[in-house]
């Protein structure tokens, strides 16, 4: 039963997210990245299980890609619509996630940053002020079926199977399988050891 509702669902959600989808379509291209921040950041306040179909709904028309069968929780947001979150993934809440891909069968525990990496803003010249130096966005990739604990900050890839314990400050790539904790992050154990 439930296999033949949710179909349903997503299209009652689709058609509630049109208007959203429709005004970032018409949105002049150099507004259109602000555009889909204030959008995101109005639709994050939807709670429950409607709130994660809405969410899904928009983002799948918006994003690079968006699965339909994942979890976007309530007060989460996004910040760049060159992310890609791949099935089964679980988004908790209160999460800023910046240009990144998530990998099928991850979970994201709730106040979880993901940046777009480490180096967002360049401060180099003592005489101009940091704002305007700019920086360099690049596209985080959080492997398959990961677990990220709760308020940890993401600014380096995670490989397959990894699990970054919650609080973690991860600032370099992560190996596959590892168990990283601290500040910065460090591998505790391996997985498949």
């Amino acid at each position: 039963m439930t296999n033949l509702l949710k179909p349903i669902f997503q299209f009652i959600f689709l058609l509630a997210a049109f208007p959203f989808i429709a005004l970032l379509w018409v949105t002049p291209r150099t507004l259109k990245k602000s555009m889909f921040i204030g959008i995101s950041q109005f639709i994050s306040i939807f709670p429950g299980k409607t709130g994660s179909y809405f969410r899904n709904s928009f983002f799948n028309r918006t994003m690079t890609h968006c699965s339909n069968n994942g979890v976007i929780y309530f007060g989460t947001l996004f910040s760049d619509p060159d992310t890609e979150i791949n099935d089964n993934v679980y988004i908790g809440p209160q999460c800023n996630i910046g240009k990144s891909i998530i990998g099928k069968n991850t979970l994201i525990a709730s106040g979880v940053h993901i940046l777009s990496g480490k180096n967002q803003h360049d401060f180099s010249d003592i005489n101009v002020p940091i704002q305007q130096q700019g920086g360099e966005y690049k596209k985080i990739s959080i492997g398959e079926d990961c677990w990220i604990g709760n308020t940890a900050v993401i600014m380096a890839n995670i490989g397959d199977k990894a699990i970054v314990a919650a609080g973690s400050i991860v600032v370099n790539d992560i190996p596959e399988y590892a168990i990283v904790a601290g500040n910065p992050a460090k591998v505790i154990k391996m997985r498949n050891a």
